[in-house]
């Protein structure tokens, strides 16, 4: 089957016309309009504009057959609740290109039976290669596929170092937040995150502990707690911190769910946000983040980023530039009303 375009000449154009225009082979011209191969972009240039002239596009099936691809990949998720995959799909589709190359999105929740058959389906569909993302930070175990199928783990990095990763930079996130509310001028500062088993609790609040001690200061408590994921353990946790050093001034908390807990407490408690305690969380959950007054100031993964990032290095592999080792990605201060920095009204 030839691609098909139409002709200057009113016939329909293949790839072996667009070829003889631009004074190149047909496989030299499949290259360039595939995006693939080292070709100077002088002739890469010449055979987009022989293909423009001509009125020819590669159709899906004709460009599989030319180039032995099926452009496709597949994106094995492992979190249910959408709000993680989804950013990185995003990011993942806009470096595949619009209309360029498909996504099969499989979620698996968390079920290590579902993620085998999903995986030996999309195998079996010969996709190009796969992303593989998770909901936390932990290293996974690497998944079984065969030889040559190109694999990127994102969010969570795969536990062989050899792999190809694209992850949070968890500490990087601890140490903004500490630098953050130092620089407002707060030194009583808590620290309030999630499940002490899960990477990204223990590494931002270490590394917020690490910064302040840089400081010459402790955490308000002693050190990190750790609990839930949750706006339940944030007022708990909140409680308690009030409960050790009532003149509290900051809190660093590792989820904006939690911190929306803490916030709660400390209203509640009659302690102004950010008047008398600013709080700071992790996330940029739109719906926490800005739900509710104050707004919260809070630090972004980059979660669309790192989808970017995860295709970019599959289409590196595909294209037999394969790299391994685990990328971090730096989060984003947004900052926002809860820790005293002025909201534009509209």
């Amino acid at each position: 089957m030839d691609p098909q375009g139409v002709s200057a000449r009113g016939r329909t154009a293949t790839l072996a016309d667009v070829a003889r225009l631009a004074g190149v082979s047909v496989g030299t011209a499949s290259k360039a309009l595939n995006g693939r191969g080292q070709l100077r972009s002088e002739t890469r240039s010449a055979v987009v504009a022989a293909a423009e002239k001509l009125g020819f596009t590669m159709n899906g099936v004709a460009r599989a057959l030319h180039s032995g691809r099926t452009y496709t990949v597949g994106l094995v998720a492992t979190d249910d609740v959408g709000r993680f995959y989804f950013p990185v799909l995003l990011g993942a589709e806009d470096a595949l290109g619009p209309g360029r190359i498909a996504v099969f999105l499989c979620d698996t929740r968390g079920d290590p039976v579902r993620e085998r058959l999903y995986v030996d389906t999309l195998v079996g569909r010969r996709v190009d290669g796969l992303i593989v993302t998770g909901c936390v930070t932990d290293p996974r175990p690497p998944i079984d596929v065969p030889e040559g199928v190109p694999v990127v783990y994102a969010i969570a990095p795969s536990a062989d170092p050899r792999d190809a990763s694209v992850t949070i930079d968890n500490e990087r996130a601890g140490r903004l937040a500490a630098e953050h509310l130092l620089g407002a001028g707060r030194r009583r500062i808590g620290c309030i995150s999630g499940r002490d088993d899960q990477r990204s609790a223990t590494q931002r609040a270490e590394s917020a502990a690490r910064v302040l001690a840089e400081a010459g200061l402790g955490l308000t408590g002693g050190a990190p707690r750790y609990g839930a994921w949750s706006e339940e353990w944030g007022r708990q946790a909140a409680h308690q911190l009030l409960t050790v050093d009532p003149d509290l001034d900051a809190v660093i908390c590792g989820s904006d769910q939690v911190a929306r807990g803490v916030i709660d407490t400390l209203e509640h408690a009659g302690r102004s946000v950010p008047g008398d305690v600013a709080v700071i969380g992790f996330d940029n959950w739109d719906v926490m983040a800005t739900g509710r007054s104050p707004a919260l100031t809070t630090l972004d993964p980059q979660l669309e980023l790192i989808g970017r990032r995860a295709a970019q290095r599959l289409l590196e592999a595909i294209d037999g530039r394969p790299s391994g080792g685990v990328e971090t990605v730096a989060p984003s201060m947004v900052f926002r009303g809860s820790t005293g920095v002025p909201v534009a009204v509209p």
